[in-house]
């Protein structure tokens, strides 16, 4: 029998409820072996999945380390230290993030020569495969040495995640040119020009993120994480106001029958519960944070995520690209 994946049953603004209903389908629908993580008599009907009891839960807006220092029964640790004891394949959270890498890093350690974690997002596009985001908030302050690996460190991912061979590596910024970019982009653009093992193809800019401009974007979790939530939010807006253009009279509501068929898959490629949450690379197990209102959906992709890059081996493809560099 293979190890399940430990899904936090109490992370999330919609826990425990639509947490534990996505961990139950996601063990029926995908055949993933999942275990709950929790108070046992707080997490309701399991479906028959196993409960690691955990007595004590990180609140959405406590500070990560010191709830992680102070719960040590919280179900995020005990999340954790199954992936770190060889009882689970990986850990699934959509709990306070901080908390959640904060539990990762400090039980599962982190890989050798890995300078700091970074968190990896995938932003879809209707061109290919998602393009890899990160720092998507992880470190809000970076150095160039940092960038780099995290370049390194997302090439290894998309290359385990969606099988990419020789990933091209991109430089968020402000403009195309190298001379652009704040002191710490000019000093990345030069390191990862310098950098042997990656194909590094320049600066791209906001706008070109939707536009697979490249494999892996690298940028501090500051403005990874303003970047990533402007996306979401403008995503959010504009198929709000597409979508309720429809039915405001006789005309639009025969439109939105044709166009309709058209636009839902577009909005399923880029609804937030099917990307399956971003991954922590850089610690020594598999960690997927998941949005802190993950619904049901969110939690059977974020479950799919955690199998499909456990078993694909992406810990020790992250291990060989950093010991390489």
């Amino acid at each position: 029998m293979s190890l399940p994946v430990a899904v936090d049953a109490m992370g999330g603004d919609r826990a425990p409820g639509e947490i534990v209903a996505g961990a139950r389908q996601a063990a029926d629908e995908l055949g993933i072996d999942v275990v709950l993580v929790g108070p046992p008599t707080e997490v309701g009907d399991t479906g028959g999945l196993d409960v690691i009891p955990a007595s004590e839960v990180i609140a959405m807006d406590e500070d990560p380390a010191h709830g992680v220092r102070r719960k040590k029964d919280s179900s995020l640790v005990r999340a954790a230290e199954a992936v770190r004891d060889g009882r689970a394949i990986a850990m699934v959270s959509a709990g306070n993030t901080g908390a959640t890498m904060a539990s990762a890093l400090l039980r599962m350690g982190r890989l050798k020569g890995v300078i700091r974690p970074a968190i990896a997002t995938p932003i879809p596009n209707l061109v290919s495969h998602p393009t890899v985001l990160l720092d998507a908030g992880a470190n809000s302050e970076c150095t160039a040495a940092m960038l780099v690996q995290f370049a390194q460190m997302g090439a290894a991912y998309a290359a385990a995640r969606y099988g990419v061979v020789d990933p091209s590596v991109a430089l968020l910024s402000i403009g195309e040119e190298s001379s652009k970019g704040t002191p710490l982009v000019k000093e990345t653009h030069e390191a990862l020009e310098r950098a042997s093992g990656l194909r590094f193809v320049g600066n791209v800019e906001g706008r070109d993120l939707l536009h697979a401009a490249a494999d892996v974007v690298v940028t501090d979790g500051f403005t990874g994480n303003v970047a990533l939530k402007t996306l979401e939010g403008a995503l959010k807006f504009f198929m709000g106001a597409i979508l309720g253009t429809f039915g405001v009279d006789d005309a639009t509501k025969q439109a939105g029958d044709v166009l309709l068929p058209h636009l839902l898959p577009i909005a399923e490629t880029f609804d937030p519960d099917t990307v399956g949450g971003a991954v922590l690379l850089g610690v020594d197990g598999v960690c997927v944070i998941s949005h802190g209102s993950s619904s049901a959906k969110a939690i059977v992709s974020a479950v799919r995520v955690a199998h499909d890059v456990a078993t694909g081996g992406l810990v020790s493809r992250l291990a060989k690209a950093v010991s390489e560099s």
